[in-house]
């Protein structure tokens, strides 16, 4: 508090007025009131307890000391409680003032015009702020398109299902053990390729046979009932 006080005694404030006020008011500010000027009479004849102003990001604090001094009388206006401030400058010091919203008005007289020029500009800055405050922008963050990249998957999955459906409607037609049967028995002689019938072939000619039927149904060609048939046949033969 002293530091800060320090700045307002180059505006012919009175050192001692000043410490008295700020002693008394340290018990007197809120959370986070930090006082922003202080203006002190100065009368042309001596004047041993001079009333004084305060203002700070709250409110206005008018200060009247009493009782020779020993105690004094705060009446404290908020900001928003202000409808507007006023300055007028005399040959004997300056007349700071200021109304409310209930068209009360409250002047302090014999103000040096350095202080009374530092008040009104005090004053008007901590209107402005009421009136026009600052909004703080959102903080925006960033979002991965997880959503985006989610779908494109599901996408890939679903043309490689199609891709499979596709190869599977493709493939050749590969003659079932019925088509096989009904071929041997319809055409008792070799047939053009020269290939022997299952009766004519040798024992090592029908077990090369029964790992044809094999390969086939390993790779899905044949069902396994087709092959458990082509199996028992051929083993009939051997």
């Amino acid at each position: 508090m002293k530091e800060h006080i320090k700045s307002f005694l180059n505006e012919d404030q009175d050192p001692k007025a000043i410490e008295k006020i700020t002693a008394k008011l340290e018990t007197l500010l809120m959370k986070n009131e930090e006082v922003g000027y202080i203006g002190v009479q100065k009368k042309p004849a001596i004047t041993v307890f001079p009333d004084s102003i305060v203002l700070t990001n709250k409110r206005i604090i008018m200060c009247k000391p009493k009782n020779l001094g020993l105690s004094m009388d705060f009446v404290d206006y908020d900001w928003d409680d202000i409808a507007g401030v006023f300055v007028k400058e005399n040959i004997l010091g300056s007349e700071f003032s200021f109304s409310t919203q209930t068209e009360l008005v409250i002047n302090i007289d014999y103000i040096p015009k350095n202080q009374a020029r530092k008040l009104y500009t005090f004053a008007k800055e901590q209107l402005d702020i009421l009136k026009n405050p600052v909004v703080a922008s959102p903080i925006v963050e960033d979002v991965k398109p997880v959503e985006a990249e989610y779908i494109q998957e599901e996408v890939i999955e679903e043309f490689e299902t199609e891709e499979v459906t596709d190869f599977a409607e493709i493939m050749p037609y590969v003659p079932t053990y019925t088509d096989a049967a009904v071929e041997e028995v319809q055409t008792p002689v070799a047939n053009a390729s020269g290939e022997k019938k299952i009766s004519e072939m040798s024992s090592d000619e029908l077990f090369a046979k029964l790992q044809n039927y094999k390969k086939l149904l390993d790779n899905g060609l044949i069902l396994q009932g087709e092959y458990d048939a082509f199996k028992k046949e051929i083993l009939g033969y051997m």
